[in-house]
Formats: structure tokens, C-alpha cells, sequence
């Protein structure tokens, strides 16, 4: 899943959900040292990533992308999901999305000193550029894409991956619908244990 998915699915806790936002960054037992909420929000992130890739549904909607796309057909679907997420966001919260978008930003201001230098760099750009609201359209997704694209040298060719999700809109959506609910209920129960 990409960052919307994260934050939702950390439940109400800031740190945890700052925890899960940077969690890319930081490897084996790096998260160490971070206060105990934004290791656990480390650890929820890699409990969503690694129940998400091995997900038979997931992996169906890869595989629509995997000829052209290849290795980075998981990172097309977990942007093309955030999509869905950002879109059908009143059916997952009764919090609107820009207010959840706005605490967010927020909370990543009020505990700046602890996020990683990457996380740092990134923050002007994601809230200049409201990335995690651009989520909820179609060219929004397609900016994403291109952001991503470039950093990978336009190797990934993820720019013109929005054709795909223009094409087989009502499948990945479908994919994605069943798939988070199942998701939900797994990163809630794994939340109560850590």
C-alpha cells in the first residue's frame, strides 16, 4: 500500500502513524530508537507490506501490469489503491479527507525532531504539492506516476500507467475494494499486538 493507506490504517495515534508513514526508510533494526508508538507504527508498516504483496488479489492486479511494467508493476498498484482509498474515502471515515490530510501534515510538523532526514526532505514537497489529496483523481495519480518515473530515470515508464488504470478502472477498483476490507481487519488485529 502507498502512504494514504498507511496513515488510515495506523489507527488514531500520531506517532504510530508517523511510524508507518517513514517506515520505507529505515531498515532491520534501525527503527530501534525511535519512541515506542513510531516502532510500532515501523512495524505495522511491514506487516501491510508483506501481507499486501503475498495477497492473491493484489497479485492479480499486478499481473495486469506486470508485461510492461515488470518489477515495478506492486508500486503502480499500491498507488493506483491509495487512488481508490482517496476516492471512496466516506467509506472508510466520517472524518473528511482534507481535514485527515491537514492533521496529518500537522503532526508531522509537531514532531519533526523525531522523523528520519529522508522523511524531512520529503515533507515541503508532499505538502506543498498536497500529494496525499492529489490521490483522489485520475491526473493526480498520472503527477504521482511522472514524480516517480523521473526518479527512476524514466526507466519505469510508470508515467503512461495510468492508461492502464483508465482502462481497467471498474477491475481495480473491484480488486481493491475486496482486497481492503480484508486488509482492514488484519492490520487492526495485528495493531492490538504490538
Amino acid at each position: 500500500m502507498n502512504f494514504l493507506a498507511h496513515i488510515y490504517l495506523s489507527g488514531d495515534n500520531d506517532l504510530i502513524k508517523i511510524g508507518n508513514f517513514m517506515a520505507d526508510g529505515i531498515r532491520g533494526k534501525q527503527f530501534e530508537h525511535f519512541p515506542e508508538d513510531v516502532q510500532k507504527g515501523i512495524l505495522l508498516h511491514r506487516f501491510i507490506d508483506t501481507y499486501t504483496d503475498s495477497h492473491d488479489i493484489f497479485r492479480q492486479s499486478t499481473k495486469r501490469l506486470h508485461e510492461k511494467y515488470h518489477h515495478y508493476s506492486g508500486v503502480i498498484v499500491d498507488i493506483v489503491y491509495d487512488h481508490f482509498l482517496a476516492k471512496n474515502w466516506t467509506q472508510y471515515s466520517d472524518e473528511k479527507l482534507e481535514t485527515f490530510i491537514n492533521r496529518f501534515y500537522n503532526s508531522l510538523h509537531d514532531n519533526y525532531d523525531i522523523l528520519t532526514e529522508k522523511t524531512q526532505g520529503l515533507m515541503p514537497y508532499m505538502i506543498e504539492r498536497n500529494w496525499l489529496l492529489s490521490y483522489r483523481t485520475v491526473e493526480g495519480i498520472h503527477q504521482i506516476l511522472t514524480q516517480m518515473d523521473r526518479r527512476s530515470k524514466n526507466r519505469s515508464k510508470m508515467q503512461f500507467a495510468s492508461e492502464e488504470l483508465k482502462e481497467f478502472y471498474n477491475e481495480f477498483e473491484q480488486e481493491f475494494t475486496t482486497f481492503f476490507e480484508d486488509l482492514r481487519q488484519q492490520a487492526n488485529q495485528k495493531l492490538l499486538t504490538l
